[in-house]
């Protein structure tokens, strides 16, 4: 076949001497050796052939000097013994200037600023330059500059974070007839100076009562609107009373996260502050009030009736009355109430709000989760309300023991009273069921609800929706039978399938014995008498 005409024809520099030209060869001509295709490249404007050694691969190039000369009518033939195609570019050298890569990237910088430095070969050609900065978030920015000296240019990227790596490339074009891009320089790390550390710490307590006043437990985490600004190397927690007495300090490593003083009743201020390899960061202040009465504190929780609340596949939910007096709201938590002492946790709220989904990895159905909501002003907190509730209930884990069992050939008595409605349990216990039956036969007394279970026997059940009634009595049962029975506590959650009974037998009828009595055998005694008597 005859060859192609050759696509995507064009020519550039990259040091306004040597010039290369490009093209894609087109399809297989299935002519090979001697005649396969052969290209030559020619000048039109010096009517000359262009000295050049084609070589191809997934393009066809050939470069050469093009000595004084700048403008130029290129044009490359292609031909076998089928035929020949050419194609032509004409151009300015100055228009098709394609920079080498910039080099040796090197830096000077603040904590705020970068200034990026990097060598260059514009052969005199005034460049424009963008400067690539990726930011550890995955953000990407580019930023525009010349480089009007001979060897090198420079950019200066401000507004950064302190002590925060980016990550910068460099690219460069002809700045006056622009051309293509440069290939990018080798990528630079580069990470900014520490500065004192910016915004504040979020502190929180837990007051207890003490021999000679409280002890109080601190803890302090980064809040939102914390930066570091470098590598936090320290603590420094301060606590004074409120009447200008002598300041007290301690610091911590990093590591720690809390710590317990111990106050006498006067009211305390207590500050924490940040420290890195710069400076501190500004204090954050919480206000201990002073306690009232023998050992009582002003926060004491005795008198807040505490609320139930329910759970979600989210979280649990909780909502506070607002008070209008307060510009903030703290809700704390233990993630693991069983620990003591537990891992506080504490989220703070906007005046605005009333309500807040608690949500944790540590939260599991069947762990009751207790909640307090503080109202705080001039960083002085008040407990408001105190909140229970499970993410999810389950049923009881245990049944009640009966302890006591009272018959009597009608009715029998079960009590159960030391049977736990704490937060021990997986769920709120809500009632009780009591479930009866006759060993020999389903059961069916008089106001009882069916209960079928799964083997189709059926039992009479009977339900007590108070927690704290912890006895009951079946009646109208028959008298010298055996009977099956079983307590069971109920949550939201349900209960436990039925597995274990205990058993009773009812006591003989007394009553009807005396009846006996009555009707036959005081009857048959006088007959025996009166019959004794005629024939004496």
């Amino acid at each position: 076949e005859p060859p192609d005409t050759p696509n995507d024809f064009s020519c550039q520099t990259q040091d306004m001497r040597m010039v290369t030209c490009t093209w894609s060869q087109g399809g297989d001509t299935y002519l090979y050796g001697y005649h396969s295709p052969k290209y030559t490249l020619s000048e039109e404007f010096s009517r000359k052939l262009i000295p050049c050694t084609v070589s191809c691969s997934e393009q066809c190039s050939c470069s050469w000097d093009i000595g004084p000369q700048t403008i130029c009518n290129v044009t490359v033939t292609v031909e076998n013994p089928l035929g020949k195609k050419t194609a032509t570019d004409v151009f300015d050298i100055t228009h098709r200037f394609y920079p080498a890569a910039p080099f040796q990237l090197w830096e000077e910088c603040t904590d705020t600023e970068i200034t990026l430095y990097w060598k260059h070969q514009n052969k005199g050609v005034e460049l424009f330059c963008q400067t690539e900065v990726f930011q550890s978030d995955g953000k990407v920015e580019l930023h525009n500059s010349s480089a009007t000296h001979h060897h090198y240019a420079s950019i200066t990227l401000g507004g950064l974070q302190p002590h925060t790596e980016y990550t910068v490339r460099v690219h460069c074009g002809a700045a006056r007839h622009f051309w293509k891009w440069s290939e990018w320089s080798e990528a630079r790390t580069i990470r900014t100076k520490e500065a004192t550390p910016s915004g504040n710490l979020d502190i929180w307590r837990e007051v207890t009562p003490a021999l000679e006043g409280r002890n109080v437990t601190l803890f302090w985490k980064q809040a939102p609107s914390f930066r570091a600004n470098g590598i936090i190397i320290s603590y420094v927690v301060t606590w004074e009373k409120e009447d200008d007495s002598k300041p007290e300090s301690i610091s911590f490593s990093s590591v720690y996260n809390s710590t317990r003083i111990s106050i006498d009743n006067h009211s305390y201020r207590i500050s924490i502050k940040a420290k890195n390899n710069v400076n501190y960061s500004l204090p954050t202040v919480l206000i201990i009030p002073r306690a009232t009465g023998n050992k009582r504190i002003i926060f004491s929780t005795e008198e807040i009736k505490e609320d139930q609340v329910n759970g979600t596949v989210e979280g649990i939910f909780i909502s506070w009355v607002p008070r209008h007096i307060y510009d903030s709201y703290v809700i704390d938590w233990c993630n693991f109430p069983m620990l003591h002492p537990c891992d506080l946790q504490w989220k703070r709220f906007g005046p605005n709000t009333s309500s807040a989904l608690i949500n944790s990895a540590a939260f599991v159905p069947g762990v009751r989760y207790n909640f307090r909501v503080y109202g705080s002003v001039a960083n002085r907190a008040s407990l408001l309300e105190k909140k229970t509730g499970y993410l999810r209930e389950l049923p009881p884990l245990l049944d009640p023991v009966v302890e006591k069992v009272e018959l009597t050939f009608n009715a029998v008595t079960l009590s159960w009273n030391s049977y736990p409605t704490n937060e021990s349990q997986s769920g709120f216990i809500r009632g009780y069921n009591v479930y009866i039956s006759p060993i020999q036969e389903n059961c069916s007394l008089k106001g009882s609800k069916k209960h079928v279970l799964p083997d189709d026997s059926v039992l009479c059940k009977y339900t007590i929706e108070n927690p704290e009634e912890k006895r009951y009595t079946v009646k109208h049962l028959l008298s010298n039978t055996k009977y099956k029975l079983v307590v069971k506590a109920y949550t939201g959650g349900g209960e436990t399938p039925i597995v274990n009974f205990i058993y009773v037998d009812t006591p003989f009828n007394s009553n009807m014995l005396y009846l006996l009595v009555l009707l036959v055998i005081v009857p048959s005694l006088v007959a025996v008498i009166c019959h004794w008597k005629m024939k004496w």
